[in-house]
Parts: structure tokens; sequence; C-alpha cells
């Protein structure tokens, strides 16, 4: 092993070890791997920022507009109410016509976009039906995974792969030669999903259930606003209420008339009753100094708290919001949103105390409520995701069809025209923003900015494992281990490193990783280095075991109740049966021989 070897294979290691520990995030990592292969010599600077002009990175952000044009128009209500429609209210319909819906909108439009727009919809469909949202969410982002492997453009990691091979000066992949495999893989998650999956599936009550009410009574009192108390004709903002006892006012009885959505701005008055959300010691403080008595009588209901002006409602994080490690009082959400939060669900617990200091994390599902005329703005911004769909304005939806009719020449574009597909991409982006499917500040808001510098980040690695042979090295290894087993067994080999490797990685990340190391194996057998790259991407599809191995699975955590071994308990014999059925499948779709 030479020097440089080592040092490459050192490299490899400490990004695994960051990446596992989640201590950073992924996009500055993959910029300190960039800094590091650079400054070391590894690759010289023109090199180490190639990545950045990389026709894959263009046609990931790319990508990321295309899709975002499509969520704006409105196709995530459309296709709940096909779904609704197909399937009627039999569980195991429901969960087959999500997956198909979800599936083939992922090999259209990025993933964790197809889960996020659907994800309103699947919510809706289970209050609709009372089949638990936890047996269709987890079906639901499995299906975003599987479906992305069936065109070149279903997720970054296939047009990474496309983009790796190409560098290497062999022939890669066109738009639909996933389409094959990746429609075995995707039937076959289906049919698990139905037969054996939908019962290991847990059964978690939606975020509001009677039991969920009960919580709520223990952290809600009501209080009534003495005469020659301090908060007395002055404004909610002015008593600090909130910010000096972390106290939330979310409904007023006056003169016997509810006002559910008071904000900042509504003056308290004498004899005003509120319906307070917060710790009994604190509202202990707070009644001493600012003059409230204790009301032993309920006046308000919290069933009445859901009317024709408030309402409600569950949002989480988007997959590109900037929330994630702020408290609701850094951002000031109340006043920002005019929605208050009720509790927070995270990892199968709910949070009720000390709400304004929690600091947010993606997955966390909010219970809010506030007016109903303010759930467009909740909904913009990327920042949060209702989970109930949102009217799309009617001049957006009069933009649907122009959104799908892009999308359609984008295909089009690259199937008969010879176009590459970064180019076309780049055209549909800029055809959403000129036909005013979406803002140029939305098509920048649709980014997935953290994806982008992984990927550009991470691409001078692969150079850097290519060039100090590196990646014939761990190769020549994994040959060493199951080269004399023959083609069939390396193959197998380099499925499971794959898999293995996308648990702590994004499967963008474990491209770069794996495929050179595939490349390498499959020219010193004198193999098809196709089948051995889409070994590599349908092993690094198979993140199903943990909700933190994709952002898809991540999305959907918190809405669905889940626990974290719940993933597994359902991932863990689909990644087996995957295994099987693409180790007899692809061998015969793309031989091993050349």
């Amino acid at each position: 092993m030479t020097p440089q070897i080592a040092l490459t294979l050192a490299i490899i290691v400490g990004a695994l070890v960051l990446f596992a520990t989640d201590k950073l995030r992924v996009d500055i990592i993959a910029l300190m791997v960039l800094l590091t292969v650079s400054l070391t010599g590894l690759v010289g600077p023109q090199e180490a920022f190639a990545g950045f002009s990389n026709p894959a990175v263009i046609t990931v952000w790319a990508v990321y507009i295309v899709s975002g044009g499509m969520f704006k128009t409105g196709a995530a209500g459309l296709l709940g109410k096909f779904i609704l429609r197909l399937s009627g209210e039999s569980e195991w319909r429901l969960i087959a016509v999500i997956m198909l819906t979800c599936g083939i909108l992922s090999a259209f439009v990025n993933n964790i976009g197809a889960t996020a727009m659907l994800l309103p919809a699947v919510v809706s469909i289970s209050q609709k039906t009372k089949v638990p949202v936890s047996k269709l969410l987890i079906p639901l982002s499995f299906s975003s995974l599987l479906g992305g492997k069936m065109t070149l453009i279903g997720t970054p990691a296939n047009i990474l792969a496309t983009s790796i091979v190409a560098e290497n000066g062999l022939p890669t992949f066109s738009f639909f030669d996933f389409t094959p495999i990746g429609i075995v893989v995707f039937t076959t998650g289906i049919l698990y999903m139905i037969f054996i999956g939908r019962h290991l599936l847990p059964i978690r009550q939606a975020p509001v259930d009677e039991d969920l009410t009960e919580q709520f009574r223990d952290f809600i009192s009501e209080v009534r606003v003495l005469e020659d108390g301090h908060m007395a004709g002055k404004t909610l903002f002015e008593s600090r209420l909130g910010a000096d006892y972390d106290l939330a006012v979310i409904a007023i009885v006056r003169d016997e008339i509810l006002i559910t959505t008071p904000n900042r701005d509504t003056q308290i008055q004498p004899d005003d009753i509120l319906m307070v959300e917060g710790l009994a010691e604190n509202l202990m403080q707070a009644r001493k100094t600012l003059g409230l008595a204790i009301v032993t009588e309920p006046h308000i209901e919290l069933s009445e708290l859901d009317d024709d002006s408030s309402h409600l409602v569950e949002a989480t994080l988007g997959p590109r919001s900037s929330m994630v490690g702020r408290s609701l009082r850094s951002i000031r959400f109340r006043d920002r949103y005019g929605f208050t939060v009720m509790a927070i669900r995270r990892q199968g617990e709910i949070i009720m105390e000390r709400l304004r200091s929690v600091r947010l994390q993606f997955g966390d599902a909010l219970l809010l409520q506030g007016p109903r005329h303010r759930l467009r703005a909740l909904n913009e911004k990327n920042e949060f995701l209702v989970l109930e769909p949102v009217k799309t304005p009617s001049h957006r939806k009069k933009k649907m069809p122009i959104a799908i009719g892009l999308m359609v020449m984008v295909v089009g574009l690259v199937l008969f025209a010879g176009i590459h597909i970064s180019t076309a991409m780049v055209m549909g982006a800029v055809g959403m923003v000129l036909t005013g499917c979406l803002t140029m500040d939305e098509a920048y808001e649709s980014i997935d900015w953290r994806t982008v510098f992984l990927v550009a980040g991470m691409l001078p690695l692969g150079a850097a494992m290519e060039a100090t042979g590196a990646a014939q090295y761990l190769a020549d290894l994994l040959l060493g281990a199951v080269g004399g087993m023959g083609p069939m067994a390396a193959l197998a080999g380099i499925y499971i490193l794959a898999a293995l490797i996308t648990q702590p990685l994004s499967n963008a990340a474990a491209m770069v990783l794996v495929v050179p190391i595939a490349l390498d194996i499959a020219l010193s057998l004198g193999a098809n280095h196709l089948t051995f790259t889409l070994a590599v991407v349908i092993g690094a599809a198979t993140s199903f075991l943990t909700p933190v191995g994709h952002k898809a699975n991540v999305l959907v955590f918190g809405p669905g109740g889940y626990k974290f071994f719940d993933y597994a308990r359902v991932g863990i014999l689909l990644t087996i049966f995957l295994f099987i059925v693409t180790m007899i499948a692809l061998p015969i779709l793309y031989p091993l021989n050349i």
C-alpha cells in the first residue's frame, strides 16, 4: 500500500465516521473532504473544484427546480384524489395505490420531493378512511426510494453514477436504461408490503386523538383577568406572558363570545377568561405578578378550537427547512405564522413542556392551532409542510398542465433529440420560471443545496480514489475475498457493500465511494461494468433499516408517530428479498459477459 493510498483510505474512514456520528452537516463534511484532498495534493485545484461545474451537479439542482414547479402548481391535491378514487377504504389497496403513485412520480421527480408532495394527501386519506396513518407512511417513503431507481433523473445517486461511469471513459446509461431492473425492484417492494410488510407496520393513532387530548388538558388552564391586574388593558405582546412565563394564550372568552385566534396585538380586557397552555408552576408565578385568578369550571372545550375561523392542524419541517436546530422562541413562530404550537411529536414521544425553548429537529411533527386563512402562508417558503391538502391558488393551478408538459418535454429532448440530460433539465427549470409555474425566488428555495454541495464536495474524493489507486486497491481486496467464486459472487459482494455503506451515508455519497470500486472489479474480471454499477445503485437504495437512512424516511417519521426500530422491523426482510431478486434478475437483464 502506497502512502497516497493510505492517505486516501484515511480520508474515507474519517468521512465515514463524521457522516455516521451526525455531528456536522453533510454538506460541511463534503467541503472538508474537498479541502483535504486538495491540500494534501491528492488532486489538483482544478479537479478539486470541478464538481461544481460537473454536469451531474447541474442536473441535480435543475431537477429540484422542475420538481418545485410540479409542487407549486398543485399536483399533490390531484394525486390525493386519484389515490382515494382508485383504492377506496381497503388497507391493502390503499398501500398498493399509494406506492404505485409515489413510485411512478419518484421516477420523474426527486424522491424527497415526491414524498413531500404526497405526504399531506396521504395523511388526509388516513383521516377519511380511518386507516392508521402509520400503516401508510412507511410504504410511501419506501416506494419513493424504490421508484427513484426507474429512470436516470429519479435520484441524484442515479445521475451521479451515470456521470462517474462516463468520466472513466466507459459507455454509460441513457434515460430509461435503469427501467427494467427498476421495475423488478419496485414491483418486489409493492408485493412485499402488501403481503408481508403491512402486517409488521405498527398501529399508531393520528396526532389529534382522544389520548392526546387528555394529555393536553394537563397543560391547559383557564384564568380570569382581574380588573386591577397588570394584564388588563394591555396587548398579549405587552403582557410578556409568553416571553417571561413561557405561557401561550390559545383562546379567549369575552362576554360569552369565544375568540379562537388571538394574536400579539389582541388587547386583554378585565374579566376576560384566557385559555392558557403551559406548565402549572409558570402559571402560578404569572398569576401573582399579572393579576390572574384560576377558573375552576372550564368555559372552553378543546373541540371548540377547530371551527370556521380556527383550525387544529399538524405540520412537519420541510425537506429544505432552515428551522432545524432553532427554537420556536428564536424564530418568533407565533408572531411570524399566527399559529400556536400545542405539542411536538418526536420519535414517538409527545413533547408539551417548555415548547418555546425546544430546538426543532428534522422529522418533528408540530400540532398547531391558529387561523385557517394563514395555512397557505405556513406552507410557503418550504420551511414547513402542512399535513393536509392546502388549496392551490387558481392562477397556479392553471399552470399545472404547463408544468407537466415541461417535464414531458425534458424526457422527449433526452430520448429523441439527443440533448444531454443536464442541458434538457436546465431548459425545463428555466421554462418553469418563464411560464410562471414558480418564481425565481421559489426556484432557489426548491433546491436542496445540502445535496448539491454534498455531491460537488464528494466528487473530488472519487477522483482521488482513482488517481491514487485506492479504488483498485479496495477492488483487489474484495476480489481476493470473493473473486475466486466467480463474477456472481463479486456482484453480490459489491451490492452488499453499497447496501451497508448507505445506512450511515446518503446514497449520493455511497455512489462516489463504491462505483469506482465496482468499475475496477468489473474491468478486472472482464465483466459488464454497467451490471456492477447497477448493483451499486440498487444496493444504495436500500435505506430501509433506520429513519435517518434517507431524508424521505425522516420526513414521515414524526407524522407517522414511528419509533426508531419500526423501520428495521419492516425493512430488514425487504432488504433481504431485494438482494435475492436483484441477484436473479440483474444478470438476466444486463448480462455479466460482454
